[in-house]
């Protein structure tokens, strides 16, 4: 249970009680807080008060909140590499091989349940599977991911990536050389016919999605690439590249693979390098990123010294 006191003083004398809470913190929204007070959770100098009472100079004003359920998830004591971190948000560098939710199958081990050891409490808005998460990679995509710890900064966030204002930048290696030196793929996005594990460039039934790319490095079989995704539909990046025939490097669902005495990448080789967003309390805008990991470096490094 966490408990909040505050003092009225003069200037806040006559305001409604939920009007004060919600200009007396940071954390949880006015008609959160409405909620909180219809459950009982606030106090006036010791008395249960409706949202609407008005208050008083001297009024003793205490909020008690208890803090979110998440249900069966076990709290991991597991390394996370903090990219940021303060009061409302924080972004990590997520590693490839990490999902980042519980799901059937993956129980333990998740970004989830290494947040629940390193935060004391985390925004429950995501749901009691997902607490404080905002966004997500898959499982095998490495790079930046963002988590709110309460809910104003919860509702901030994916506000943004809700009105695209947040912007991303990702690399990524694929198969064959890309000609072009930049484009637009701007394909609808839709759940494979047969396949339900699957997703695929449509024109029926699909989600608009737009992706735009930029050549950085062509290396014999394959291209180094970067990638700057407008919307955040399911596999997006890895169905868009494989629309116009040139799916990640490893990536074993879209057709990555490849044979032959190459080097072989054992995931596919996709990087959430950086994330611009406004910080979600003060409106500062911050730029988070991820170096590339050493396993697509060291590939690129490879057919970089084979070249010369």
């Amino acid at each position: 249970m966490r408990r909040f006191e505050f003092l009225v003083n003069s200037k806040h004398q006559a305001l409604r009680l939920d009007v004060f809470l919600s200009e007396s913190q940071s954390e949880f929204s006015r008609s959160h807080l409405k909620k909180l007070i219809e459950q009982g959770h606030a106090s006036v100098n010791d008395s249960l008060a409706q949202a609407k009472y008005k208050l008083k100079a001297g009024d003793r004003v205490i909020l008690s909140v208890l803090p979110p359920i998440v249900s069966g998830i076990e709290a991991e004591s597991i390394p996370l590499k903090i990219i940021y971190e303060d009061d409302a948000m924080l972004a990590v560098n997520k590693p490839a091989g990490m999902v980042v939710h519980p799901a059937p199958g993956h129980a333990k081990g998740t970004l989830v349940n290494a947040l629940l050891s390193h935060c004391s409490d985390l925004s429950g808005i995501g749901g009691v599977e997902r607490p404080g998460i905002v966004h997500r990679l898959d499982k095998d995509t490495s790079g930046v991911v963002l988590i709110a710890k309460n809910e104003i900064a919860h509702r901030a966030i994916a506000e943004q990536f809700k009105n695209r204002k947040v912007k991303k930048i990702y690399l990524a290696l694929v198969r064959g050389l890309v000609k072009s030196a930049s484009g637009i793929i701007d394909t609808s996005i839709g759940r494979h016919k047969t396949n339900r594990k699957k997703m695929t460039a449509t024109t029926e039934h699909g989600r608009q999605a737009e992706t735009r790319y930029k050549v950085l490095e062509t290396l014999g079989h394959f291209t180094y690439i970067q990638l700057f995704p407008k919307t955040g539909r399911t596999h997006q990046i890895r169905v868009h590249l494989a629309s116009i025939h040139h799916p990640i490097l490893g990536d074993k669902l879209y057709g990555g693979i490849i044979n032959g005495s190459y080097l072989k990448m054992h995931r596919q080789a996709l990087h959430a390098h950086k994330i611009e967003i406004e910080h979600p309390i003060n409106k500062v805008p911050l730029v988070f990123e991820a170096p590339l990991p050493p396993d697509i470096n060291n590939y690129l490094m490879k057919y970089r010294q084979n070249q010369n």
